[in-house]
């Protein structure tokens, strides 16, 4: 992308301006008036109700055929999102997020177009309406940006984005940023972070089925309200699972919030790991069912919702009782761990659910909290060693609550449903970066760096059931799965699996013997 040398200057003087705010009120008069009643926090742009579509923004009264410079905005587009334009100068305009659908409260997530661009023409886009008032761009995050010539998501220059109360806007926090195009034939799309689509998700899976792998299958769990397929995976060797032993299972789910495209990146790296020639990936397939649900929200990918389905239901506030219409995603996948918690034949040992963070850096956990200090210490021990193999991963971020607005959540209700020997997370990773160990300066998240996530998220398994003692250690040194993991943390994850494996087993056999 080019220089953006001259753009901070122009995004300086854009904020200074005078007139700013009375152009930019005249133009809005009509559409504030409808909607005065409104509420405070929500605003007049909650009247957004779709995506713009290939619309051109010239000068007020101007007529005739739209001249290069006339930007044209687009987002009706798989998993677009941009609600209004509104033009305030040649070189300024307030872009509006159209909020989810069926639900006004949430306004994060945007993914837009523009065309008709005239080379060297400099502009600022002000996002006026976030639903957050903390954010990562505080602490140096941008948008990411691609054209037609270099498809390659980058992010912007961060002395190029501001983060701020903007009094035009009610005080509401506003993030501008200044942008040079320089390629006129070009169509330019913006992001909040690296899109991740329902089809970029199907067509991954359908090269997956084309290799015929004799571990993996692949299932449609059921349909969403709009008919897009609910998928499930599979990945473990059948062939060396003993029938008579009790198989050992973890549950991963993604995108159940479809603007948090950083955990579909996540869960491609562990799908990738695990279906791969690695030595590691191999052992866990031969001890270990995988079952992973990469996209438990496909409508509100699709239609580029931030937090909700497409009826506007918060799908992680629901597990208690998901309706099989309304909620029929978590419906199903709800039903499927309940039956499995209640095969004799299965222990269901983890459930991780992916998620994105917009206020936090790094990536991290949570875990519920209980009375019992011997589970505390057990479940704290998967998050120390994946301290160990991922140098983006924080302990210290790792916490565990039970707060009551997190009741609804896929790890609170799992956690309080499955017996006291299964561990329920929620995998967060930071929108914007990480800190490693001696740095100085928080390094961007890149889409590899979330998937290489994934990959160590999946490499921690061989270390935990190294010390849980279901696999062996005795590989030869080349194929050990920690990349360079700390003794210490290791023999302290150790000493907290010894201290609860002798309760754990009586545990299991009681489970066993009141499912008989």
């Amino acid at each position: 992308m080019p220089s953006q040398h001259n753009s901070r200057s122009l995004l300086l003087r854009c904020r200074g301006n005078p007139q700013r705010a009375s152009a930019a009120s005249q133009r809005r008069g009509k559409m504030e008036e409808k909607n005065v009643e409104a509420d405070g926090e929500s605003g007049a742009e909650d009247a957004l109700v779709g995506n713009v579509n290939k619309l051109t923004v010239s000068p007020p009264g101007y007529s005739g055929a739209p001249r290069k410079g006339h930007l044209v905005f687009d987002a009706c587009f798989e998993s677009g999102n941009l609600g209004r334009v509104d033009y305030i100068n040649d070189f300024e305009f307030d872009l509006f997020i159209r909020p989810d659908t069926c639900n006004p409260r949430f306004r994060v997530w945007f993914n837009f177009t523009v065309e008709n661009v005239r080379e060297t023409q400099r502009v600022i886009f002000n996002i006026v309406n976030f639903s957050k008032t903390k954010s990562l761009y505080r602490d140096g995050m941008s948008p990411v940006v691609k054209s037609t010539s270099r498809p390659k998501w980058q992010r912007l220059p961060p002395k190029n984005v501001y983060y701020y109360r903007c009094p035009d806007h009610r005080r509401n926090y506003v993030m501008s940023f200044a942008f040079c195009f320089d390629r006129e034939d070009d169509v330019y799309q913006f992001a909040y972070c690296y899109p991740y689509t329902y089809s970029r998700l199907q067509h991954y899976l359908a090269s997956l089925e084309r290799k015929h792998l004799p571990y993996l299958r692949r299932e449609q769990l059921g349909l969403s309200v709009q008919q897009r397929r609910l998928d499930l995976l599979t990945i473990t060797n059948s062939d060396h699972l003993s029938p008579e032993k009790e198989k050992k299972l973890v549950f991963l789910t993604a995108r159940v919030h479809p603007g948090e495209s950083p955990a579909s990146f996540i869960c491609q790296g562990v799908i990738d790991f695990l279906v791969s020639q690695h030595p590691v990936a191999q052992i866990l397939r031969d001890h270990v069912i995988f079952k992973i649900v990469p996209m438990l929200n496909p409508d509100g990918v699709y239609l580029g919702n931030y937090r909700c389905s497409l009826m506007g239901f918060d799908l992680n506030r629901h597990w208690q009782d998901p309706s099989p219409w309304a909620h029929p995603t978590l419906h199903a996948v709800k039903q499927l761990i309940v039956q499995m918690n209640q095969d004799p034949r299965v222990s269901l040992e983890f459930y991780i659910d992916v998620h994105a963070h917009s206020t936090m850096l790094n990536g991290f956990m949570y875990g519920n909290v209980f009375e019992d200090e011997e589970r505390v210490q057990r479940q704290a021990v998967f998050p120390r060693l994946l301290c160990q193999n991922a140098p983006d991963f924080s302990f210290s971020n790792t916490s565990f609550n039970r707060d009551v607005v997190k009741a609804g959540t896929g790890r609170r209700f799992l956690g309080g449903l499955l017996d006291d020997t299964s561990y329920c997370y929620t995998l967060e990773v930071s929108f914007y970066s990480f800190m490693t160990a001696g740095s100085t300066a928080p390094v961007p998240y890149t889409e590899e760096t979330y998937m290489k996530l994934g990959r160590n998220v999946a490499r921690t398994f061989l270390d935990y059931y190294k010390l849980s003692n279901l696999i062996k250690d005795n590989r030869p040194l080349h194929i050990q799965s920690s990349e360079g993991g700390s003794p210490t943390a290791n023999s302290t994850a150790a000493k907290a699996m010894s201290v609860g494996r002798d309760t754990t087993d009586r545990r299991k056999e009681a489970n066993q013997n009141a499912r008989h």
